[in-house]
């Protein structure tokens, strides 16, 4: 039996093929001590979590948004059939990625925040994810289900309607979303990264964020650092090399890349 491989199928699947892949690239790059903001004995040592469950986490994870997504373009099919002739100009694609980029920013910044101001949640939803003292690629997308669910599936399917995008290109946004995820959560900082050049937002600012004097800072994900800056939750870093290799991140009045 043959199976289509639809837009909305790909649009379901591409992100979670994409997450694995990616992840699995910065897992060699890994392998040296050159490019870690931690070393791998921190990493053994300081991370409440083994790996084995962190993939049974992400893999949960991604069955519940596959689930949804498949129910969001059945919904909405029809619509984004109808208009998917008006939809292929290169602005009107620009134009929904950079709304989707907002909206998704938006709900991820204060649903995040809240689950840090509320101790109910932060203790029996949130603190799941923080068990990562020192992240890694493929724990970007390690939640409590309840918290994947509120956080990217609820937020990812919030921009995927606000920006009116058609299945074919809610595959490249969301692969692309998924990507900067990943490479936040790495813990790697690698020479010439394009995220690094462009957005503020990246491994080193949120790796902040997973240590104990950052937890009331850096909120904002995957993108900008807009909500940040404005509500006074931005906490600049310095990277310091350490002598056997590799970066410590360090808060700072001044950032500093190197």
């Amino acid at each position: 039996m043959e199976f289509p491989l639809t837009d909305e199928v790909l649009g379901t699947v591409m992100p979670i093929l994409v997450y694995w892949a990616y992840s699995g690239l910065y897992v060699v790059l890994g392998r040296s001590d050159e490019y870690r903001l931690h070393t791998r004995e921190d990493e053994n040592m300081k991370n409440l979590v083994s790996k084995g469950e962190v993939v049974r986490g992400v893999l949960f994870q991604q069955l519940v948004q596959a689930i949804v997504a498949t129910l969001l373009f059945k919904v909405t099919g029809n619509d984004q059939d109808a208009t998917g002739d008006q939809q292929s100009s290169i602005f009107v694609t620009a134009r929904q990625f950079l709304i989707a980029m907002l909206v998704l920013d938006t709900w991820q910044y204060f649903v995040h925040r809240y689950m840090h101001v509320n101790k109910f949640l932060y203790r029996h939803f949130h603190s799941q994810h923080h068990r990562l003292i020192v992240p890694y690629a493929y724990g970007a997308l390690y939640n409590h289900p309840v918290e994947g669910l509120v956080l990217d599936t609820v937020g990812g399917a919030l921009s995927f309607l606000v920006s009116g995008m058609t299945p074919r290109t809610s595959i490249f946004f969301f692969s692309f979303a998924t990507i900067k995820t990943v490479d936040d959560h790495c813990g790697l900082w690698l020479p010439g990264n394009p995220f690094h050049k462009f957005f503020s937002n990246n491994s080193a600012y949120h790796d902040v964020h997973h240590q104990l004097y950052g937890s009331k800072y850096n909120f904002s994900q995957p993108f900008f650092v807009v909500w940040d800056k404005l509500l006074g939750t931005h906490l600049p870093y310095a990277l310091v090399k350490r002598p056997e290799g590799g970066f410590e991140v360090h808060p700072s009045k001044e950032k500093k890349h190197d």
